[in-house]
């Protein structure tokens, strides 16, 4: 199967061939047809399907079915959860609309208002915004959205678990009635399916992959170790197995920032990526990693989202997530469009059950690997995972399952609180609880 016949013009065609693609992925190939119809879509997709130019050809090409000229209004807007899916997404748009008069832009936090409000007077065509900073916009009356045909709900699962739903809600409310909707979404849950039955009109439904399976071509590993000496292991790894392009998670900003310093005192370079951390530092963190000049990046969950590698080698757990879906998020940022990667988890004894659950949720065992030398001690007992961080694993209790003085929300520190609160329902995600799941602070301002 190729582009062209799945209804692409012969511009978007040519723009695809020069980014070396030649045929369709399995969700592409899908969702392209039933998009270039005008239909509603809910799709399945994990990272690494090809998920963003499934929807971004055929938006394009019906944007161009009915050209409009001059100042013409914003018809299209894609909504994400951080600003470095944002920027991805719109680098896609650019990318694959090069042979085409189309405007794009993309709108988050965390830099000036002001520039974006300048842009907003020239032609934009299709904004890809994350929802704070639009919703800014809104209340300054600096952006028009009267005119949108094409809605498109990135990593709606996501967006859900920061909390978002009341800042999708407003969004929503001053769209047009009559207009295209595409929503997708790595898992779909009760409450996923809740957003859908209320955006969607008579969907077409498409799930690519199992929900929840890892990819084939990803070798996952655990390496059993004290939580002291979680350091000292993955330092040797790196080391030893000449390890190159590695995306380490951990679970709190303070936590991330800790391991990088302690990996650049051991000679291996590295950054760490996050909330926290301004606009211009992280943009810096992602060039140099993906150019492969830097060799470790250290990272958070959220602000993992929109780091697209297309031959990522290494995902490494430094400490398990809270919820069993995000292991799945993680290390499937790694094997994608054919290219095998290793996914390393370094657990100690308080993350058995973890372990557990994520081995439960994927349907497989995961191999253990012993490294000599740092056999786990029998002495050491489990302590409980509160304040989203262990004692001696270097954090202060910013991350997952940390109560808000005067609520039951967990929330990322350093943020303002977001417009969220539970997701519809309150349901539990993966087995754990409402109250320790996430909630990202800063709603990508």
């Amino acid at each position: 199967m190729s582009f062209a016949s799945l209804g692409l013009s012969e511009e978007l065609v040519r723009a695809v061939t020069e980014r070396g693609y030649t045929e369709p992925t399995p969700i592409q190939a899908q969702a392209i047809p039933v998009i270039l119809k005008g239909g509603d879509l809910m799709g399945g997709a994990q990272t690494g399907t090809g998920k963003t130019a499934g929807f971004t050809l055929p938006l394009l090409q019906r944007l161009m079915a009915k050209p409009v000229t001059g100042k013409a209004p914003i018809r299209a807007l894609v909504l994400t959860p951080t600003r470095e899916l944002a920027a991805q997404v719109e680098e896609s748009v650019r990318i694959y609309g090069k042979h085409l008069p189309l405007k794009s832009m993309m709108m988050f936090g965390g830099v000036n208002i002001n520039p974006q409000i300048k842009q907003l007077h020239g032609r934009v065509d299709i904004l890809v915004a994350t929802p704070g900073r639009l919703l800014d916009h809104l209340q300054q009356k600096t952006v028009d959205l009267s005119h949108v045909e094409i809605l498109v709900l990135d990593e709606a699962d996501r967006m859900l678990d920061m909390g978002f739903i009341r800042d999708i809600k407003r969004v929503l409310a001053v769209l047009p009635k009559q207009r295209q909707n595409l929503l997708f979404s790595a898992t779909f849950s009760d409450e996923i399916k809740l957003l859908a039955d209320g955006l969607l009109n008579n969907p077409a439904l498409i799930e690519v992959a199992r929900r929840n399976q890892t990819a084939e071509l990803i070798e996952q590993r655990v390496y059993p170790v004290d939580r002291e000496r979680k350091r000292a292991l993955l330092t040797q790894l790196i080391k030893d197995n000449n390890w190159f392009q590695v995306l380490v998670f951990t679970r709190t900003k303070h936590g991330a920032n800790n391991l990088a310093d302690h990996l650049n005192k051991e000679g291996i370079p590295a950054m760490a990526i996050h909330g926290n951390k301004s606009q211009a530092a992280r943009t810096r963190a992602l060039a140099e990693f993906k150019t492969a000049k830097l060799q470790v990046l250290v990272a958070t969950d959220i602000a993992a989202r929109g780091i697209d590698i297309v031959e990522l080698p290494h995902v490494v757990n430094y400490e398990l997530p809270n919820v069993p879906e995000d292991y799945v998020h993680r290390i499937g940022r790694t094997g994608r469009a054919g290219s095998e990667g290793e996914a390393s988890s370094l657990v100690c004894i308080d993350e058995k059950k973890l372990l557990h659950d994520i081995e439960r949720l994927i349907k497989r065992e995961i191999a253990v690997v012993q490294i000599p030398g740092f056999e786990p001690d029998p002495r050491i007992k489990a302590e409980p995972i509160l304040n989203g961080q262990n004692r001696g694993q270097g954090g202060r209790g910013q991350g997952r399952g940390q109560p808000r003085s005067g609520g039951g929300q967990a929330r990322t520190g350093g943020g303002p609180r977001t417009g969220g609160g539970k997701p519809a329902g309150g349901a539990n995600r993966g087995g754990v609880p409402a109250s320790a799941q996430h909630r990202s602070g800063g709603r990508g301002r």
